[in-house]
């Protein structure tokens, strides 16, 4: 197994569209890229800390490539949009990508220029490309949030 992060506006919604996906093991929403230790939803919310809401991913490289979750990534947000996701904004929002290695950040990079060349978007790409750093799990109730709600997505 292997593990992706990534950070793309409210994780509820990231989090669901990423638990679909066929290799995709096992996923969990949390804070990543922040100073606090152990920070708490309330902690994250101040848009202080420097944490960016995040699903982390265990995957089966056999049955979905990186280069495929990347592609669901930009395909459920809009990475133009700094700070923010839709009526959602702060620094906690924020399109980022943590790589956990080398081939990742490779990967990620390659992806973010390939978008922005494409020009299938109004304006430039903003998501970072940085070093995954300590996952801090999220309260267990944000935890499967939609789909123990029945929920689909959460998008307004």
């Amino acid at each position: 197994m292997e593990q992706a992060t990534f950070g793309a506006g409210c994780f509820w919604g990231v989090e669901a569209a990423f638990a679909e996906l066929a290799g995709v093991v096992a996923t969990s929403v949390g804070y990543m890229g922040g100073t606090l230790e152990n920070p708490t939803y309330q902690d994250v919310c101040t848009d202080r800390t420097g944490h960016a809401e995040v699903v982390h991913i265990e995957f089966d490289p056999a049955k979905i490539s990186y280069e495929q979750l990347l592609a669901k990534f930009f395909q459920v947000h809009d990475p133009t949009q700094f700070n923010r996701q839709g009526p959602d904004y702060g620094t906690q929002y924020r399109s980022v990508i943590f790589f956990h290695t080398a081939e990742q950040e490779r990967a990620a990079r390659q992806a973010v220029e390939a978008l922005q060349a494409s020009g299938r978007l109004p304006r430039k790409v903003v998501t970072q490309v940085v070093p995954a750093s300590t996952f801090w799990r999220a309260e267990d109730y944000h935890q499967k949030y939609l789909q123990r709600r029945g929920l689909a997505h959460c998008h307004i």
